[in-house]
């Protein structure tokens, strides 16, 4: 990566601090989806652990995971195997916010132009407008997991008496999945970015990436599939697979021309 590549990386940061609107979205939005319902989980286990759904959790739980503190089971069967799901979503949210005015933004703004003149290829343009996304996705990312853990440390302790541990599937969550999610996402919305005439046309596209996700999040609370480790290495795996092709056939098509209309 070149100093160019960096500068461009650099003030699309930039564009999206010293718009106040758009950083709060970018990170109240995931901060809630990560504290509050966790939190509304774990009350409702430990205050009203007869609640049906709660139930239907302990259903999902091996009988061998079963230990004396139900309640810290069901926690930790949550915290483990449903949580990590939301953090597919997080990614797709906070880079279509950057992604999807990757150039756009530059045609409303004016300086596409300006952009176009840098010595940059359109193929270097094109991965720092993805690169600057992904590294926003992940940066929201990973804040988000560590509020997330230190609220839920914090409840597990003063209601359950007991701290979490995270389970390996954070590792391959946080590590595998979630960046190749981002990029596939990041990659889509910035070669929708390229063709689109404003910013919300090309957000829409954003909107269907979270259905499969969403779909994946209800099969786990209906225990139709819990992922595990070995589930996540796979689609981490197919994920990487998609986001390298993607990626490849994005650059190839990406031109001049596409970006000029």
């Amino acid at each position: 990566m070149n100093q160019a590549m960096k500068a461009v990386i650099e003030k699309d940061f930039k564009g999206i601090a010293s718009n106040r609107r758009l950083f709060a979205s970018l990170l109240i939005v995931p901060l809630a989806l990560v504290i509050i319902l966790p939190s509304i989980f774990i009350i409702v286990i430990h205050f009203i652990p007869d609640d049906p759904d709660v139930q239907k959790l302990i259903e999902l739980i091996p009988q061998h995971n079963l230990s004396g503190n139900i309640e810290l089971t069901v926690t930790r069967l949550i915290v483990n195997y449903i949580l990590p799901a939301f953090f597919l979503i997080i990614p797709i949210m906070a880079s279509s916010i950057m992604a999807a005015s990757s150039f756009v933004g530059e045609k409303e703004k004016h300086t596409l132009e300006t952009l176009l003149y840098t010595p940059l290829s359109t193929g270097q343009i094109f991965r720092a407008k993805v690169m600057a996304s992904f590294l926003l996705s992940m940066t929201v990312s990973l804040i988000s997991f560590l509020a997330m853990f230190a609220v839920i440390e914090i409840e597990t302790f003063f209601l359950m008496g007991s701290l979490l541990i995270p389970d390996i599937n954070w590792v391959v969550v946080l590590l595998l999945l979630s960046p190749a999610v981002s990029l596939i996402a990041i990659t889509l919305i910035v070669r929708g970015s390229a063709k689109a005439q404003s910013v919300e046309e090309s957000q829409q596209g954003a909107v269907f990436l979270i259905i499969p996700v969403m779909l994946l999040i209800v099969g786990q609370f209906s225990g139709a599939m819990l992922l595990n480790v070995w589930i996540l290495l796979g689609l981490s795996l197919l994920c990487a697979a998609a986001a390298w092709l993607l990626m490849r056939r994005a650059l190839g098509k990406f031109t001049y021309e596409m970006l000029l209309r």
